[in-house]
């Protein structure tokens, strides 16, 4: 018998299984309460695309200051800390690419590209973006955080991933 998986049922089987959150308490946990509060940081902070028969990519990202930027990519606080630290109606400088998800099938489609960059155009409109950081956990996510530096002119910040993060 095959099971067939909706497209949000397999968006979080697909976030399991790149970030494993569950075994991880540093990963923010993304549930409704964090995309709330995330869009009263700033509404472009969540995006997704919907083919119709429900969502098939999704990004998130956290504006946040250079300061809290330069201690997260030095180790010295946590992702979720990140978040939780970022207080919100502040003036943000750096954005944080947290996560960018896309189903197998609509990959290489410019379907993330677009996302992100028409979340980083709104919310550089309100905030004085100067650098974009990055903790990417794979190869294809880095070098979509690279392109995106590339198209936006801002600088990339990366922090290494390690089996001791």
């Amino acid at each position: 018998m095959t099971i067939y998986l909706s497209n949000f049922e397999r968006m979080l089987q697909l976030a399991e299984d790149v970030f494993a959150v569950r075994n991880d308490p540093d990963q923010l946990d993304v549930n409704e309460s964090v995309i709330s509060h995330l869009q009263q940081l700033h509404p472009a902070t969540v995006s997704e695309y919907d083919d119709g028969h429900g969502p098939v990519a999704w990004v998130l990202l956290i504006p946040t200051s250079t300061e809290l930027m330069n201690r997260f990519l030095e180790g010295d606080i946590t992702e979720k800390q990140l978040y939780e630290r970022t207080p919100i109606g502040a003036s943000y400088d750096a954005l944080y690419l947290c996560s960018a998800m896309v189903l197998e099938e609509y990959r290489r489609q410019g379907i993330t590209k677009r996302l992100v960059l028409k979340a980083i155009e709104n919310i550089c409109e309100d905030h004085p973006i100067k650098a974009l950081f990055v903790w990417s956990f794979t190869e294809e996510g880095d070098q979509a955080a690279e392109a995106l530096a590339h198209l936006t002119s801002l600088p990339l910040y990366r922090r290494l991933y390690s089996d001791k993060d």
